[in-house]
């Protein structure tokens, strides 16, 4: 028998299964499950047309506000109703109003661990794969039936392995790595497959910069990303997941893979996502002059309190540009009040910006920032599709925090320095 990847031993794990191999029908047990504000009137629907009176273990499941807080047309208020009502009747005892982003919420707040098996009702639930969980997007219905059932089939996914060996060069992020990868591999480079992250530049990479990588790996259409879990991860989810065995989530040195891709870190230079295709990727030195009217830093991509920081290291005692409009939202209420303690959050708003409360806003188009016609974004975010921060003729570029604040400061896209 041959070795495993990470992603069959959190299988094997879930399951009791001695084997598995890719391509093989399994039912997991999930550890958690999370719905958000715009899915949950349909998941309450589909529960109880589906013939459920409980569910199957309230205590799993996690109701979260983040993608219409705060309202922004009177329909999502209907969401709130009928997420207050399902609740209620089914004892949902987690529930965040207006905490944060879902993912960030679900990782800082210790829901998902190293090995656990999560879905949610958003496709960047694969975000949880930074602390070594399993972790994926499900649809409603989906969602109604395992909340239910305790239960749901998975198709074992074949692994690729992506080696980033060495040191970051100075500019270069996370993000960078990621849209590198898309880049290279395509939007569709990655379909149903677990994406697992190794080698010595990825074990350096702090918890905020896994979940960046591991949040956009749906992006090449990713089932999960993965990373081996650590001290990093232990410390970073909950204290109280050290008692697990961290040696039963390792890779075997035999594990098979469909392909390994490797990247020498100092190789690696700031690039951006163009309109209006994530694996549209150029280095930002060719891009540089575009004008942008507006700046986005924020989202489950990168609202985590490095990403602040390193904005505001950037942008400290200067002004953004004139004319240009920069955006900052935090990832969670928790990142909120630090960065304000540590007073980032001065920096931030003495160079002009304007920072909201925690949640997905301007990301999914929906309340603060939306852009006019023909306007021209550069953004942290994980999605440049047309329509997705105003109408079809917005321009959204994706790129890293600090080229986002070097970008504020000259009003065209920048190469920080």
């Amino acid at each position: 028998m041959t070795g495993h990847t990470l992603i069959e031993k959190i299988i094997m794990n879930n399951t009791g299964a001695a084997d598995v191999k890719p391509g093989e029908i399994v039912t997991v047990t999930p550890d958690a499950l999370m719905i958000h504000d715009i899915f949950v009137p349909f998941v309450a629907n589909k529960f109880e047309q589906m013939g459920f009176s409980k569910i199957w273990d309230p205590d799993r499941a996690v109701l979260i506000y983040d993608h219409l807080v705060p309202a922004a047309t009177v329909d999502d208020v209907r969401h709130f109703k009928a997420g207050d009502a399902f609740a209620e009747k089914y004892g949902l005892r987690h529930v965040h109003r207006n905490d944060g982003i879902c993912h960030q919420l679900m990782v800082e707040a210790g829901y998902v661990k190293p090995g656990s098996v999560a879905f949610g009702t958003d496709s960047h639930t694969t975000t949880y794969g930074a602390v070594g969980a399993f972790s994926t997007g499900i649809g409603y219905t989906e969602m109604a039936a395992v909340l239910g059932t305790g239960e749901l089939w998975v198709r074992v996914p074949s692994t690729i392995k992506v080696e980033l060996e060495g040191e970051l060069p100075p500019g270069v992020t996370a993000k960078d790595v990621i849209l590198r990868l898309i880049g290279d591999i395509g939007a569709d480079g990655a379909v149903y497959r677990a994406l697992e992250f190794g080698g010595s530049g990825a074990k350096a990479l702090s918890l905020a910069s896994r979940m960046t990588i591991a949040n956009m790996a749906v992006e090449a259409g990713a089932k999960c990303a993965l990373f081996e879990p650590d001290e990093k991860a232990l410390e970073y989810c909950d204290k109280a997941a050290g008692a697990l065995d961290l040696a039963k989530l390792r890779p075997d040195a035999d594990a098979v893979y469909e392909k390994v891709i490797r990247y020498d870190a100092k190789t690696l230079e700031p690039v951006a996502a163009c309109p209006s295709q994530v694996d549209a990727v150029r280095p930002v030195r060719e891009l540089a002059g575009t004008k942008v009217d507006q700046v986005f830093i924020g989202s489950c991509t990168n609202g985590r309190l490095e990403d602040l920081s390193a904005a505001a290291d950037i942008l400290r005692g200067k002004k953004v540009a004139p004319f240009l409009r920069l955006v900052v939202t935090p990832a969670s209420r928790e990142i909120y009040q630090q960065a304000a303690e540590q007073g980032i959050l001065k920096d931030l708003t003495d160079a002009g910006a304007m920072v909201t409360l925690p949640g997905c806003g301007l990301c999914c188009g929906r309340a603060g920032g939306i852009m006019a016609s023909g306007e021209v974004v550069l953004a942290t975010n994980n999605r440049n599709f047309m329509g997705r921060m105003g109408d079809s003729t917005v321009q959204i570029y994706l790129a890293s925090p600090v080229v986002a604040a070097a970008t504020a400061l000259a009003g065209v896209i920048a190469v920080p320095n």
